[in-house]
Order: C-alpha cells, then sequence, then structure tokens
C-alpha cells in the first residue's frame, strides 16, 4: 500500500487542510477587519440564517427570495467588497497578508503618549485645532487612504507642525497606527448622535463617528476654547486636563502594551520550554 493511502497520513493531510482554510478565513477576516465590509459580511450571515429559518419553517415564499439573493451573493460581493478586495491582494503582493503583526512595545507606546500630551498642551494653549485618532485593534486602512501618507516616526513637533492653521494638511485627521503617523489630512465619518451638544463643532463630531466605528482613540483640542477632549466607544470626554489625559492615555495604550508584551514573553517561556 502506498504511503499516502495509510490511513495515518490520510487523516493528517485532511488535518492539515481544515487546518489551512481556518488559517486563510481568519487572516482574510484580519484584512477587512475595521472597515465597512464587516458591517456588510454581518447583512450576508443574517441572509443565510434566514435562508435556513425559512426553509425549516416552510415558508416557501420566503425561501425562494433568499435562493436568489445568494445566487447572486458571488458578484454581489466582488462588488460590494472591492476596495477589501484589491488591498488583499497588495498585501499579498507585498508579502503583508500573512505575516504577523507587530505589538507596539510599551516604551515606543510611551514615547507616543509623551508626544500626544506635550504637542497638545501646546496647541490647547495657543487654540490650534486638532484631531488625533490612534488605532488600536480595529484597522483603520480605508480611513488612512483618504488622507496623505506620511510614515514617520511620531514626534510632538510634526504633530504641532501638521496642525498650525494654512498648512496643506492641517484640515482633518492624523492616524497613528503602530506608534507612527500613518497619514494626515484624514476624512473621518461623523456621528449623527444627537446627544452631542450643539456647541461642538465637527471636529468633535468626527471624534465621536471613528469612535462608534472601530475601537480606536481620538484626542481632541478645540480650537474655539482649547479645551481638550477624547473619544472611545463613542463616548466623548471632555475638558480634560494634561493629567487626565496622560492618565487615560497611559491606561489604554502603555498598560496594554506592558500586558500584550507579558503575554509574549510568557508564551516563548513556554515554547522553549
Amino acid at each position: 500500500m502506498p504511503i499516502g493511502e495509510l490511513p495515518i497520513f490520510t487523516y493528517v493531510g485532511k488535518v492539515i487542510d481544515v487546518l489551512l482554510v481556518w488559517f486563510v478565513i481568519y487572516k482574510l477576516i484580519m484584512v477587512i477587519r475595521g472597515t465597512k465590509a464587516v458591517q456588510l459580511l454581518k447583512g450576508i450571515i443574517v441572509i443565510v440564517v434566514v435562508r435556513f429559518l425559512s426553509s425549516f419553517l416552510g415558508f416557501k415564499t420566503l425561501e425562494w427570495l433568499m435562493d436568489q439573493a445568494l445566487a447572486w451573493g458571488f458578484l454581489a460581493i466582488v462588488i460590494i467588497f472591492q476596495p477589501e478586495l484589491r488591498r488583499a491582494l497588495e498585501q499579498l503582493g507585498r508579502g503583508r497578508l500573512f505575516s504577523r503583526s507587530n505589538v507596539p512595545e510599551e516604551d515606543e507606546s510611551a514615547h507616543t503618549v509623551e508626544a500626544i500630551l506635550k504637542a497638545t498642551d501646546y496647541m490647547a494653549k495657543r487654540r490650534i485645532g486638532a484631531l488625533i485618532s490612534i488605532e488600536r485593534d480595529t484597522g483603520m486602512s480605508d480611513y488612512i487612504e483618504t488622507g496623505i501618507p506620511l510614515h514617520a516616526d511620531v514626534s510632538s513637533e510634526l504633530l504641532i507642525n501638521i496642525f498650525i492653521p494654512n498648512t496643506p494638511l492641517h484640515d482633518g485627521a492624523v492616524i497613528l497606527q503602530k506608534n507612527q503617523v500613518a497619514a494626515a489630512a484624514c476624512y473621518l465619518p461623523l456621528s449623527e448622535s444627537p446627544f452631542i451638544s450643539k456647541e461642538l463643532g465637527t471636529r468633535h463630531r468626527a471624534a465621536v463617528g471613528i469612535s462608534e466605528v472601530t475601537d480606536s482613540l481620538t484626542v481632541v483640542v478645540s480650537e474655539e476654547t482649547g479645551s481638550i477632549s477624547i473619544t472611545k466607544n463613542g463616548e466623548l470626554h471632555r475638558h480634560l486636563t494634561q493629567d487626565m489625559l496622560r492618565e487615560f492615555l497611559t491606561n489604554e495604550l502603555v498598560s496594554s502594551s506592558k500586558a500584550a508584551s507579558s503575554t509574549r514573553w510568557q508564551w516563548r517561556g513556554k515554547k522553549n520550554g
């Protein structure tokens, strides 16, 4: 009997096949994570669930409608997910699709926090409006692509220069990604929440809007009052002092980096025996 036909090799081959399929699915989810495609994917899942329920309950008309929706689903997916598919192919061409994402180091996160604190303090005293969004677990590639790519190290001087009035990059948001300035002059979605105070302008609505669709932290400096605010999970925290902002950013960025680093070293220790 050839080796490939032995039961043990057949079983191992099937296990590897399933694991590879799940790995590819996981990486594809990572590509579309944080984009509008996630919401559309949820809609497709709802259609599939309704299709099975209608078949189980005997709702023939609804079942036929769901069958038509699924029959044209592949073409719809290609059209709807075109930006995400293009990004996945670009990353595959650069060899980045299956690369391991780097967890920001604690020292780098602490440097980023200090740069933001120094920049916001300078701009708040001079009433220079600013909008700084910090990417976390949810990807912000869709919004980074709307701005001017920089891919520069974070520094207070750079952040201040970007938001100086009447400069080409001051209008829009700066997005920080992995402790780097990924892009400036980015467009963020505006929140439609009726609970936002009417006295707040576009910057604050954009900060709340991006926090509603991602897990990012967004720091706002008001051009009218010079007050500092931050948004997280759709909530706006206003009138922060430098100490309050430091504590907030340290808890969210530095502490999380420390925990991730600790987990990573524990895993390496177990792996190495």
